[in-house]
């Protein structure tokens, strides 16, 4: 079989593949706006299910990439592929394709945009990717922070309800609608709803400051540290704050503290917890802390992401917020779970109140396209990789390829994705960033927002990062080159038009 008639097979599949899909997922799109998108996601999902590479590189001798830049245009960009390859290949006029019109082949970009626009609003007019920054306690106090913050760049601003009080969070948004005033510039709020974080609870030890040392042991206890006898006191007592971990929890199941800088195992199961082994650790060993984070990657608990906590802040965060974070989410349910808790609080005006889904597990990485369906089919929608828990759960190896996987299907999907997690975190805590930090804060471009964390120098990161992002949108658009004229390329090219000394 030539080449032309592998990819019009290939065409044809996709195609009848992609409209059966959608056609399980059309019944429940409420917005009709969201239509076009979830066909293009069904078209590009059956399209990435084949290897494609053989035929890419097959393609590329005829100057034909477009498959590789399909993501927006799944079914167009093999339109134009077979429009082309028909014509070097001199097929019958009669089996000739048409070439998609600009109109349809762009369309997916221009639904990425409006949809990033009703998500983020409008950045600086001198870049596309808007900026995030996660509030800290200090800017219920302290207006000038955050006219500052929106100065310098910020476009959205992030409330973590984790933290802080429903008094506080009034302040913070009170603060930002002044700063809309006195600075001309909108700027969204998103709350962040905690979920089901399993942290350490109580802490008991000999040592004021504790370390952990890889061959260490300790006792995780399912109860309050008061409620266990003597003989479990010779060493570190931990507890957790959500003791229904126990439920699944089995001999060898890895335990990850403090966002993966300690890696352990249980060693041994007991009535009153579990004994867990250290593993890896610094070498000069690894400081716990109450409220530092526990995963377990492998224990497989099913825990609503909703926590009693969560559904009492949800009553305040439906009438402020422009955006919902929703952490933990694993599934399509989840998302149908939040929903329906937002109609039993504001009816069908939460179909306004856009809902920003984190990805930051392994399960929420396989549901991916029925999370967007479900989210996207009733309100507007934005994905965030949440890449400090996601790299946790499924290790550091796999963290960049699932995020590429991640853009890819958003832009599919033509949803706009927030790039999250320690970026320019050495400058932000410390003042300077390093090297690796900037590469990274470059490669955000492709995404439609970044995120900063809090710290003491988080107005000079927001301004670096503005530079950054202004700079880099000249040269990438997602995966596509812009081929901007390059500074080097021009100063040799100068060279060719010198008069040689002689």
């Amino acid at each position: 079989m030539d080449l032309y008639e592998t990819l019009y097979e290939l065409r044809n599949e996709v195609f009848h593949e992609g409209m059966t899909l959608f056609s399980r997922w059309k019944p429940s799109i409420y917005r009709k706006s969201f239509l076009l998108s979830a066909l293009n996601l069904s078209f590009y999902l059956a399209l990435r299910c084949r290897d494609l590479r053989t035929l890419q590189k097959a393609l590329l001798p005829f100057g034909l990439s477009s498959l590789g830049k399909s993501e927006a245009q799944a079914l167009a960009s093999l339109d134009a592929v077979l429009a082309s390859l028909g014509r070097i290949c001199n097929k019958p006029q009669a089996e000739l394709m048409d070439y998609p019109n600009e109109r349809t082949f762009f369309r997916g970009d221009k639904i990425l945009t409006r949809n990033t626009r009703r998500l983020l609003g409008s950045p600086d007019s001198r870049r596309h990717v808007g900026i995030m920054v996660t509030l800290p306690t200090e800017a219920a106090a302290n207006y000038s922070l955050i006219k500052k913050l929106m100065k310098s760049g910020m476009d959205a601003a992030r409330i973590n309800c984790a933290h802080d009080t429903a008094a506080q969070w009034e302040k913070m948004i009170a603060h930002i609608r002044q700063a809309e005033q006195a600075t001309g510039k909108h700027c969204k709020i998103f709350m962040d709803l905690a979920g089901p974080k399993v942290r350490i609870a109580e802490l008991l030890a000999l040592a004021p400051e504790t370390k952990l040392f890889t061959g260490d042991e300790f006792f995780l206890a399912s109860g309050k540290i008061t409620d266990y006898p003597t003989e479990y006191r010779g060493s570190i007592i931990i507890t957790c704050n959500i003791p229904e971990i126990f439920t699944h929890l089995q001999p060898r199941d890895p335990l990850l503290i403090d966002d993966g800088k300690i890696e352990a195992k249980v060693s041994a199961l007991t009535k009153q917890g579990a004994y867990i082994k250290i593993t890896h650790a610094g070498p000069n060993g690894n400081k716990i802390k109450v409220q530092k984070s526990l995963n377990f990657p492998q224990t497989p608990f099913d825990l609503s992401p909703l926590t009693p906590k969560d559904l009492k802040d949800l009553n305040f965060i439906a009438t402020h917020a422009d955006a919902i974070c929703y952490s933990f989410v694993k599934t399509a349910h989840d998302i149908e779970l939040l929903q329906n808790e937002l109609f039993q609080r504001v009816g069908n005006f939460y179909r306004t109140i856009s809902l920003v889904a984190k990805i930051e597990t392994s399960q929420a990485m396989e549901n991916l396209p029925e999370i967007i369906v479900q989210a996207a089919s009733k309100q507007p929608l934005g994905i965030m990789i949440a890449r400090g828990d996601l790299a946790v759960e499924v290790g550091y190896r796999r963290l960049s390829e699932l995020q590429e996987e991640i853009l890819w299907i958003c832009e599919a999907a033509h949803v706009p994705v927030i790039w999250s997690t320690q970026v320019l975190e050495n400058l932000i805590k410390n003042g300077t960033p390093s090297r690796a930090e900037i590469t990274d804060a470059a490669m955000g471009e492709r995404a439609e927002c970044v995120m900063l964390n809090k710290g003491p120098f988080i107005v000079q990161a927001v301004e670096i990062l503005a530079d950054i992002l202004e700079r880099m949108q000249h040269h990438q658009y997602k995966k596509a080159p812009q081929l901007r004229a390059l500074n080097i390329a021009m100063n040799a090219a100068a060279t060719l038009h010198t008069p040689k000394n002689g």
